[in-house]
């Protein structure tokens, strides 16, 4: 079905819900289609084709509210399921904080983003993309012995929402990825790592053999790792590790946390939380991002915003429901936080491994250790040791342990090398005094 079709249908249910007693009801479908193909030790392994549709209706009836679903489009079952939305509101205790998000701040233009790139790939090309990328991984060095396999990814989705203020927007999207896991042995001891990319365009993915090297390449440097002695040190965490650093950040800044008052950062709005250099912005209309959106699951509009400037906090992550709790407005964050993008102060990986002189740079962490209540912060890790500003050795088997108020606020710099794919843009984090706990 096309976004007229799906439109359609959302108006039926609306006014479904209105004719079944609904104060007030939204609606949205969901509807993908996609291939993904692996392939190991250079044959196909798997090829799976996916088509799932979804259709979900939440009514109010006062503050009171009731939610179904269904993946059968059709008027029976359309109207069976806003009969039973119906039927759990009127079993539903009230919620002040329950129903739709203001009128006056939904979307008046939907831009288009050009998120929607379709790949005209079949099975038996993507299994050969797959087989190549393995293959450039296996032919790379003779100490890759081994693979996880090879897969390739194509995904369209298409999204539509509405509600009873009189909104129905949706769009199109797409998104493409390419990955490899290989092995590396030498003696008794085996390393395993991976890359791969992701984009809306099949022609903004890197060339499927620079994946497979790279992949190679992160495997083969992890061989001959080593343990450390217990001490504090500066950390480099390379760009795919520091993007935890900013999840947890923004996690600690998002509703459910702050109203249910289990956040570190609970105090923190209009406060210094990070040095004075730092702008941490959130893009929602980035053309081409990978979590970009027009407007957020409640049909408000998004808009670019700074969360952090001058190392102070300025603004939450609120959709309408959390806002209500916390007496604010929401911030057209229902659904998340969209292509975050964090400043960097002017050097490359290698300056900031030389500027750190000695430390650990942590390419791994392991574990779920973020408390988001305390910002208590211990995960095992492994990376390389740095000494004269040079890298000596692989590390592994060691723990790096802090508090995320204090990690924030001994951030050193941020790097350029924003080289991991995703909607996060972030080069390397250099701290200052992070514990390590070794031998």
């Amino acid at each position: 079905m096309q976004t007229e079709q799906l439109s359609a249908l959302l108006a039926d249910v609306l006014a479904e819900a209105r004719r079944q007693g609904a104060d007030s009801a939204e609606a949205s479908v969901h509807q993908e289609h996609g291939l993904s193909v692996t392939a190991r030790l250079g044959e196909v392994e798997t090829i799976e084709n996916v088509a799932e549709q979804n259709l979900g209706v939440t009514v109010y009836q006062g503050n009171c509210k009731g939610s179904a679903t269904t993946q059968d489009f059709s008027t029976q079952a359309m109207q069976e399921t806003v009969t039973a939305a119906c039927r759990i509101a009127r079993h539903t205790a009230a919620d002040s904080a329950a129903g739709l998000a203001d009128s006056e701040r939904m979307a008046t233009q939907v831009p288009d983003l050009d998120l929607h790139h379709p790949w005209s790939l079949d099975a038996i090309q993507a299994g050969e993309l797959a087989c190549a990328c393995e293959a450039a991984a296996l032919d790379y060095d003779a100490k890759i012995t081994n693979s996880e396999g090879a897969s390739v990814q194509t995904e369209a989705h298409l999204f539509v929402y509405g509600n009873t203020h009189g909104f129905i927007g949706g769009y199109p999207q797409t998104r493409h990825s390419v990955s490899c896991t290989v092995l590396a042995q030498a003696g008794d001891e085996m390393q395993r790592d991976y890359w791969y990319d992701i984009a809306r365009v099949s022609d903004m993915l890197a060339d499927v053999t620079a994946i497979g090297q790279n992949a190679a390449q992160r495997s083969l440097a992890r061989l001959g790792s080593r343990r450390l002695s217990s001490m504090q040190c500066p950390v480099l965490f390379r760009p795919d590790m520091a993007v935890g650093l900013l999840q947890s950040l923004c996690a600690a800044i998002q509703g459910p946390a702050l109203y249910r008052q289990a956040s570190f950062l609970l105090e923190a709005l209009d406060q210094q939380i990070l040095p004075d250099w730092v702008k941490i912005t959130e893009n929602p209309l980035l053309m081409r991002g990978l979590a970009s959106a027009p407007f957020d699951q409640e049909g408000v509009a998004t808009q670019q915003r700074d969360l952090v400037s001058d190392g102070i906090l300025r603004g939450y992550i609120l959709d309408s429901y959390a806002g209500r709790k916390l007496n604010r407005p929401t911030t057209g964050n229902a659904g998340g936080v969209r292509n975050l993008r964090i400043s960097h102060t002017g050097q490359d990986f290698a300056t900031l491994v030389r500027q750190m002189g000695r430390g650990l740079i942590v390419t791994e962490l392991m574990g779920q250790g973020t408390n988001l209540v305390t910002g208590d912060y211990s995960q095992g890790a492994a990376g390389f040791w740095v000494e004269n500003g040079e890298v000596q050795y692989p590390v592994s088997e060691i723990t790096i342990a802090g508090n995320l108020c204090e990690i924030y606020r001994q951030l050193q710099a941020v790097g350029t090398d924003n080289d991991y794919p995703g909607s996060t843009e972030t080069g390397s984090w250099l701290v200052d005094g992070i514990s390590v706990a070794g031998r």
